[in-house]
């Protein structure tokens, strides 16, 4: 029983500090070496940001068709996966979607060869 009490506390634990967390947020880039086209897109974890999106790609899965050729056609080598952006921001429960969207337009307006992520 004891072990089963320290097992349920851990728990407990970690998904109080998994609540409490502040992770990174901000603007994620995939830009074409070749071509110098960017992908733009929000992330509200900029450290699991790209993970999702590789995997799509990797698998010819990604709905963006015009990013997924040039994956096809250059690789992973032929991409720079960058950070762009980060917010900062003070409350962990609010919600930034808004502030997010406006730095996402801002860096589309200052890279004309930019277009969002997710079209």
């Amino acid at each position: 029983m004891i072990m089963e009490d320290k097992v349920k506390e851990d728990r407990k634990k970690l998904i109080e500090e998994y609540k409490n967390r502040k992770p990174e947020m901000g603007i994620i880039s995939l830009k074409c070496k070749e071509t110098g086209e960017s992908f733009l897109d929000i992330s509200k974890d900029l450290k699991v940001a790209f993970n999702g999106i590789l995997i799509r790609l990797k698998g010819n899965l990604h709905p963006n068709k015009k990013l997924q050729s040039l994956w096809n056609e250059y690789g992973e080598s032929g991409f720079d996966l960058d950070i762009l952006k980060v917010l900062k921001y003070e409350n962990v429960g609010e919600d930034h979607s808004d502030e997010l969207e406006i730095m996402l337009m801002e860096s589309l307006d200052e890279d004309s060869k930019a277009m969002r992520l997710w079209k």
